[in-house]
């Protein structure tokens, strides 16, 4: 179970860049189920089954939105295009609230809200006056976005290669293959997740962890890596297990053919970089992510790696405009990578997460906490909105 000590300073980290860590207030939220408004402020109260309201109306442009979590559990609300991830706040604790600052463009939306199985509620955006032209820096991040597309795309090509040798290790029942290849396949996802997750859909169905789901394992829409990991690693079969195995290799291939005709838009590959640092705090270091495989340690490296790959593609321009910053992200990433590095083994890969020690997991999180600080000022150091 999460630690809501824990889960509360994610969402401090995550709300850290609109300044948002604050506990609701005694005032209750609205029920009524629809909200049509010309104000920049939404409150919306997300609860064990629902956003309340479940209708929204707002103008294009900037739309501060309240998020209160009145559940039981940790939860992410999330605007969507279609299965696109557009703007999301994740790992809110019971009882508290984060803000988001969503820059829309007019059109209909849905808002994820909570559990996988909650139903979506509806953001409608009305168009307004003239939104301004692309950012001062548009040109300038043109390079590295490419550069970081490319990227993408060769990792969910090896996302789709190593799968392949997963799944079919499970469709044929062998169960000690299937586990030596399920931590080398994930890699590629960790690695990628900024962009990956943007596809809500392919995210609940391939990474979603049974805490997602009403029912929690039993739930028939738990599928995925997680599903699997259960039945290897725990219930040491493959029993039951094609159909699962079937539909995230069909997912793997599915994604691969939408990012090849994606655009990355610049806040999703600069914010990428403190995404993935703010993930290993929320759900590595805890060891919940892989419960029951406790290959924890390589999902961790990717992220760290996935993150990396952003901070030198995007390095000439953070080091002109804030050299300081640039210098502090670097010594924190050097110390994260010595100690992963003692847990490194000859034959590849890493240790069980049991095997890193309670001073390690201590200090790499109060490392990993500064870095996702420093990571999440990258969008305003660019002027990234």
């Amino acid at each position: 179970m999460r630690s809501l000590h824990r889960v509360f300073l994610t969402t401090c980290l995550l709300a850290w860049s609109v300044g948002a860590c604050t506990a609701p207030s005694s005032t209750e939220t609205s029920e009524s189920s629809t909200s049509t408004t010309n104000t920049s402020e939404i409150a919306v109260t997300v609860t064990n089954t629902n956003c309340q309201p479940n209708a929204i109306t707002v103008p294009a442009g900037k739309t501060t939105f309240v998020i209160t979590n009145k559940s039981d559990q940790p939860l992410e609300w999330e605007i969507l295009d279609g299965v696109k991830v557009i703007e999301e706040r994740e790992n809110i604790a019971p009882g508290f609230k984060q803000r988001l600052v969503a820059d829309l463009d007019a059109g209909e939306y849905d808002m994820a809200c909570g559990l996988r199985n909650n139903p979506k509620g509806k953001l409608t955006v009305q168009a307004a006056g003239t939104t301004e032209a692309s950012l001062p820096s548009a040109t300038e991040l043109v390079g590295p976005i490419a550069a970081y597309k490319v990227y993408i795309i060769q990792e969910i090509d090896q996302l789709v290669a190593k799968n392949q040798k997963f799944t079919d290790a499970v469709i044929t029942g062998d169960v000690e293959a299937a586990k030596k290849l399920y931590a080398p396949a994930r890699v590629h996802w960790e690695r990628s997740e900024p962009i990956a997750e943007l596809f809500s859909d392919l995210d609940s169905s391939m990474d979603a962890r049974e805490d997602d789901f009403a029912q929690k394992a039993d739930d028939p829409n738990f599928t995925g890596y997680h599903r699997l990991e259960k039945a290897l690693f725990k219930d040491n079969t493959t029993a039951g297990m094609k159909p699962i195995a079937e539909k995230l290799m069909a997912d793997s291939l599915e994604l691969q053919k939408r990012i090849t005709d994606l655009p990355i838009e610049p806040k999703n590959m600069v914010g990428g970089a403190a995404a993935l640092i703010e993930e290993v705090v929320a759900t590595k270091i805890s060891g919940e992510e892989d419960r029951y495989s406790r290959t924890d340690l390589w999902d961790f490296n990717a992220n760290v790696e996935g993150s990396q790959k952003i901070v030198e593609l995007l390095r000439p321009l953070v080091s002109k405009a804030n050299p300081d910053l640039q210098t502090r992200v670097d010594s924190a990433f050097t110390e994260v990578n010595t100690t992963l590095a003692k847990y490194k083994i000859a034959s590849g890969g890493f240790e069980s997460y049991d095997k890193l020690s309670n001073q390690d997991r201590t200090d790499l999180k109060a490392v990993l906490t500064t870095l996702s600080e420093d990571l999440s000022t990258y969008r305003g150091t660019l002027g990234v909105d």
